[in-house]
């Protein structure tokens, strides 16, 4: 059968399966194979992380302490596959967020708005982002990778960047794409749905102004207009 591609996805779920018998403990039973050795009680794994020191399974792997934080991470996926992957990781758990901005498109002759990707073949993921869990991510169908060295030296996303841009797409406000702006003069919104928002300022004036927001680590803005009465230097 041949593999969906993305703009065609729909999601599958799989018949549910009897639960397997659990043969090795019959074995261990009968005397057959050792008993496992029990699980190490968290308590002691959090003191021997306190205390410098580094516990190690049977096989030689360090234990690692869960105390990865919680970040936002960007996510790359093919071509037209952001919602696809977005309904993905939903579905798994994953606390996702894929912001979108009307566009103008012309199709037979005819121009009309149409729903897009704010940044075109990303979206962002916050997660406590451990080995398993970066595993369970790269799996599904449509992801490139999420961007990083490797799975313990993945690139969070500052906060602040996030939410402004969080508050940009459910502020109803025109959203412009726009060249890339490393540096300007930064401003904040003082007032309506954008309050506290700030940004680098690249056109000011007195009915409207446009408002730069930028993710550094794609090296990709956004233009809001804003009016110029609710902006403010930094």
């Amino acid at each position: 059968m041949a593999a969906l591609g993305c703009r065609s996805y729909a999601r599958l779920q799989s018949p549910s399966q009897p639960p397997c018998r659990d043969r090795g403990r019959d074995a261990r039973r009968a005397g057959l194979v050792p008993a496992r050795s029990p699980a190490p009680d968290v308590r002691d794994l959090q003191a021997a992380a306190l205390r410098g020191q580094l516990e190690r399974t049977e096989g030689g792997e360090a234990l690692a302490l869960d105390l990865t934080p919680w970040s936002w991470y960007a996510v790359w996926t093919h071509s037209h596959c952001e919602q696809a992957v977005h309904d993905q990781l939903v579905d798994r758990g994953f606390r996702t967020f894929l912001p979108i901005v009307n566009i103008w498109s012309r199709r037979n002759g005819t121009k009309r708005l149409i729903p897009a990707p704010m940044f075109p073949s990303y979206l962002f993921l916050r997660h406590q982002m451990d080995k398993g869990a970066y595993l369970d991510v790269t799996r599904i169908k449509g992801i490139v990778r999420v961007l990083g060295e490797r799975w313990d030296r993945l690139s969070p996303i500052p906060d602040d960047e996030i939410e402004a841009i969080e508050k940009a797409a459910s502020s109803q406000r025109r959203i412009l794409p726009f060249p890339y702006v490393a540096q300007g003069q930064r401003a904040r919104i003082t007032a309506g749905p954008l309050t506290g928002v700030e940004g680098v300022l690249v056109e000011s004036r007195t009915r409207q102004g446009l408002l730069v927001l930028s993710v550094k680590l794609l090296q990709r803005s956004v233009a809001v207009v804003v009016d110029g009465t609710e902006v403010t230097p930094v």
